[in-house]
């Protein structure tokens, strides 16, 4: 019988504790939903005040002209400054009131993580404006790089413009993933002897197969400071009109045709004007 009447007691206290946990925590859970479903109010509000801000400043033709400028257009992945605007705050509202409600529901170690994950946030959202302004730079250099060469008539414009924007945006990809606390060390010792190599064989061979180029360019730059559109000239007893200075030869008109002189001969030989465009 005294067994018996021990386990009653047993089970009626841990009953009665149950029953006091579960009377204890009933006020932190209702507190933890109200402040959950106060904070997806307050939410919605600002997500949709926030629309209408960025629907008034026009943000869609930001993501437009960011999108042609960055991305070219070449790629169906588009960047949406409005979407991430929104998503982000989204969630760090979310994170706020999801901290909140831990805390009432005493889960410290909810509260904690989340607590860092905000935290992390602000990392994010720098390495991945780092990521795009980076995308925009190696854009804009890889058009500067490709007009110079057309202004000169210089081949291999595309393939030098490329390969200049993909070693940009390898290093502004490497510099935003720092920014984001992802470790990178091994990635950079691995790729920059192979980069560097690669870069210095690139440079020589391009170095070496341009040289008589470069010297055609010092050439045409010194010929356009003597020689002018519309004088007339006469090279190996042939009269004629300077018609156009290329950056690698003198077009000269002729009564018998179109003379093209390259502009080594033109700087090598003689030649003499006879009379000055007006």
């Amino acid at each position: 019988m005294e067994t018996i009447t021990t386990w009653k007691e047993l089970t009626a206290n841990t009953i009665n504790e149950m029953g006091r946990t579960i009377m204890e925590a009933v006020p932190n859970i209702f507190g933890a939903v109200l402040i959950l479903l106060i904070g997806w109010l307050i939410t919605k509000i600002i997500i949709l005040v926030l629309k209408r801000v960025l629907k008034f400043v026009k943000a869609d033709k930001w993501t437009n002209a960011l999108n042609e400028k960055v991305l070219s257009g070449k790629t169906s992945l588009k960047f949406d400054i409005s979407k991430v605007i929104l998503i982000f705050v989204k969630w760090i509202l979310f994170l706020v009131f999801l901290i909140a409600a831990a805390d009432i529901m005493k889960w410290e170690i909810v509260s904690q993580e989340v607590g860092n994950l905000m935290h992390y946030l602000p990392k994010l959202f720098s390495a991945i404006a780092v990521f795009m302004v980076g995308l925009y730079i190696a854009n804009f250099v890889k058009k500067a790089i490709k007009g110079v060469f057309d202004s000169f008539d210089l081949r291999g414009a595309k393939l030098v413009s490329t390969l200049v924007f993909y070693i940009i945006a390898f290093i502004i990809t490497v510099t935003a993933l720092n920014q984001a606390g992802i470790e990178t060390v091994i990635i950079r010792n691995n790729t920059t002897l192979i980069l560097g190599g690669f870069v210095a064989a690139v440079a020589i061979s391009f170095g070496l197969g341009s040289k008589d180029i470069v010297k055609d360019i010092i050439r045409t730059s010194y010929a356009r400071k003597k020689f002018k559109i519309g004088q007339k000239v006469t090279y190996k007893n042939v009269s004629g009109t300077i018609e156009a200075l290329e950056s690698l030869t003198m077009d000269i008109r002729t009564e018998q045709g179109l003379l093209v002189v390259p502009i080594h001969k033109i700087m090598e030989e003689e030649i003499l004007v006879t009379e000055d465009s007006k």
